[in-house]
């Protein structure tokens, strides 16, 4: 948490009354939708482990679209900006200050922060380049993103069954060259491989506990399904029902069921000026 003399205690609040849902804010409506993000949708310690290296010995970070804090360091000094109140109110009490705000306008000065972070955001961006131009004007130091990469998003087995998932998906993110473009300087991307048991309730985080997709609770804590018009959703969902109850899931896929770690689309970028 920040502590002390900070770039928040000089930072202008967005313009905008706290709670009031913003088209500016991002294409997902968290206000309405937002309920359970804290608890499904937790930091993988393994997972964050690569973006807190991927942060250097930054001691002063910015978290972009900080929803409710998942990935933040909580050893260094953080300060996070979030327009949805929803999200903001399910931060817990003892995680770093946040501001209402956007990541196309950040209230800080140039070079206000030693690193900046956005984590499984910059697709709900109206203006990613803007946004991602924004993080790189306030950190001295790196920019680090965790996103998907669109063109990869077909590995999930979860494509054969709602397909309309994928096609809304791969038009809402940028693809990795343009965000390395946005950033500019020096930068490199990782591939994230997905632990078995990742406590992040992201799509693929599932790819070998395929009975968790019948759980409408776990799929309102993933957006993409807010894109995939609710009776392709369905029937994609009954049609998996139907194959795990035959087996066939198990025929075509079971092999994932043991193995340890899914190469799907996740990835991790890491830029320096």
């Amino acid at each position: 948490m920040i502590t002390g003399s900070s770039p928040l205690d000089s930072a202008q609040s967005y313009p905008r009354s706290p709670g009031t849902p913003s088209a500016a804010a991002g294409d997902f409506d968290y206000e309405r939708h937002g309920h359970g993000y804290a608890a499904r949708r937790r930091a993988d310690p393994r997972i964050e482990s690569q973006v807190h290296a991927a942060l250097g010995s930054a001691a002063a970070v910015l978290n972009v679209g900080a929803g409710a804090g998942s990935y933040e360091p909580r050893d260094r000094q953080v300060a996070a900006v979030e327009p949805s109140a929803m999200m903001r109110a399910q931060r817990a009490a003892d995680m770093a200050p946040v501001l209402c705000a956007v990541a196309e306008r950040l209230p800080f000065g140039d070079g206000s922060f030693d690193a900046a972070m956005a984590m499984v955001t910059v697709h709900q961006w109206p203006d990613a380049r803007a946004g991602l131009a924004e993080m790189r004007r306030v950190s001295r130091g790196p920019v680090v993103i965790l996103t998907f990469d669109g063109d990869e998003l077909d590995r999930l087995w979860l494509a054969d069954y709602v397909p309309e998932l994928v096609t809304a998906e791969r038009q809402r993110f940028p693809a990795i060259a343009a965000i390395r473009a946005a950033l500019a300087g020096r930068s490199m991307v990782q591939h994230v491989r997905i632990p078995i048991d990742c406590a992040d309730g992201f799509t693929e985080a599932y790819y070998a506990r395929p009975e968790q997709f019948l759980d409408a609770g776990i799929r309102r804590a993933q957006s993409a399904w807010g894109f995939v018009d609710p009776a392709d959703a369905s029937r994609g969902i009954e049609r998996l029902r139907g194959d795990l109850e035959s087996g066939r899931w198990d025929e075509r896929y079971g092999f994932l069921r043991t193995q340890p770690e899914f190469d799907g689309a996740l990835r991790l970028i890491a830029a320096w000026p």
